[in-house]
């Protein structure tokens, strides 16, 4: 993938981070943003958006590090199977964590451990959601990982939300970091595949493409003949 790409990936995520992330902070902060004058409006709007924009670098530095982290596995355990077998464990031991240490840490009286299940699970929906159509675009090989990345890279990015439980601060951290996480995940395959398609004509292994100039230069020799 050339610089261009590169580029492009950066700048893209940071503004699905940051617009998803500005759109839940506005719904939160709706009233003391268009209650209290222009200028606290328009500092309030910045201030939003400039904290979800360090949240989706976040997701991008969290993105890259499981990229180098994946490419490890796969060399140190030699074989995707084992690797993929080990990625699963954790993202059941993952998932048991968001559920029974918040139950432990934050549940009040009348609460249930029933009432923390209920965000681990369309978390763990929606990751799979994501992963299946990572899969269906790409190969079966990549459904693990990408479930991997989705739920359990973004759990540990949300780590500090999760331990202040606020509401307000839950979703302004998450949604910035699901929303810039699932577009780099969607659209990383999709960068290599145009530069695939591109790099053919220099690929020494591919099979030798015959251009129109090719032909007409063997009618005319035929004809020469």
């Amino acid at each position: 993938m050339n610089s261009r790409k590169v580029v492009y990936l950066f700048f893209s995520t940071l503004l699905v981070g940051s617009i998803s992330g500005t759109l839940v902070g506005i719904y939160f902060d709706y009233d003391v943003l268009f209650g209290e004058g222009f200028a606290n409006f328009f500092f309030g709007i910045l201030w939003i958006i400039g904290i979800t924009a360090a949240f989706s670098l976040i997701a991008q530095m969290g993105f890259f590090a499981y990229l180098t982290v994946h490419r490890f596995g796969l060399g140190l355990f030699k074989t995707a199977r084992l690797w993929n077998w080990i990625q699963v464990v954790l993202i059941a031991f993952v998932f048991f964590d968001l559920i029974y240490f918040r139950y432990l840490a934050f549940a009040e009286g009348g609460e249930t451990i029933f009432h923390y299940m209920i965000m681990p699970i369309i978390f763990l929906l929606f990751s799979l959601l994501v992963a299946y159509i990572k899969a269906k675009e790409t190969n079966k090989g990549a459904f693990i990982p990408a479930l991997f990345f989705i739920f359990v890279v973004t759990t540990i990015e949300w780590v500090p939300a999760l331990t202040n439980n606020d509401p307000k601060w839950l979703w302004m951290y998450f949604t910035p970091l699901i929303a810039a996480n699932t577009w780099q995940i969607l659209v990383l395959h999709r960068l290599q595949n145009k530069d695939d398609g591109k790099s053919k004509l220099g690929n020494p292994n591919s099979e030798p493409v015959v251009t129109n100039k090719t032909k007409n230069k063997k009618k005319k020799k035929g004809r020469a003949k």
